[in-house]
């Protein structure tokens, strides 16, 4: 019988200082593949051919800010100081956990732009949310962790 993948089983890192930290808190982390296509109609054919020409992945976000967390505190930084250009654009590794092989677990890595859209909206906590926009080209590899997955190494293929 095949597993049914839960939402723990792909966890992201964010790197900070050549370190790729695990994101921790998010309440959101919803990836849109967000294909671009061309389509065209023959006068000799019924219907549409459609073909996908490209991907633009992003992936919305939102956080409970922790105080003493890394990742939350650089994310706030960007919104805070409204960074833009490369000030705003951050490597993510996103582990397969269910899928080791002998180089490590199955990951890609890409660069993101950070776009901040809100914050503070719930009574209870300080939250934040925007988008993250590719900003290059996925890189296919493996991570492997020493420290339970508070921490990975990614190494491309």
């Amino acid at each position: 019988m095949d597993k049914i993948l839960k939402r723990s089983d792909k966890l992201a890192f964010y790197e900070i200082d050549g370190t790729f930290r695990r994101m921790r808190g998010f309440t959101d982390f919803t990836m849109s593949k967000n294909p671009t296509e061309y389509s065209r109609k023959y006068v000799d054919e019924q219907s549409e051919r459609n073909d996908i020409v490209g991907y633009n992945p992003s992936i919305a976000f939102a956080f409970d800010r922790f105080s003493e967390d890394e990742v939350h505190a650089d994310m706030v930084a960007i919104a805070d100081k409204e960074a833009i250009g490369a000030d705003a654009v951050r490597n993510i590794v996103i582990v397969d956990t269910t899928a080791e092989g002998e180089n490590g677990f199955s990951a890609q890595k890409r660069s993101f732009s950070v776009i901040p859209d809100s914050e503070g909206k719930d009574s209870d906590t300080y939250t934040y949310s925007g988008t993250l926009k590719a900003n290059g080209a996925i890189v296919t590899g493996y991570a492997a962790t020493e420290d339970d997955w508070q921490t990975v190494t990614f190494t491309a293929e």
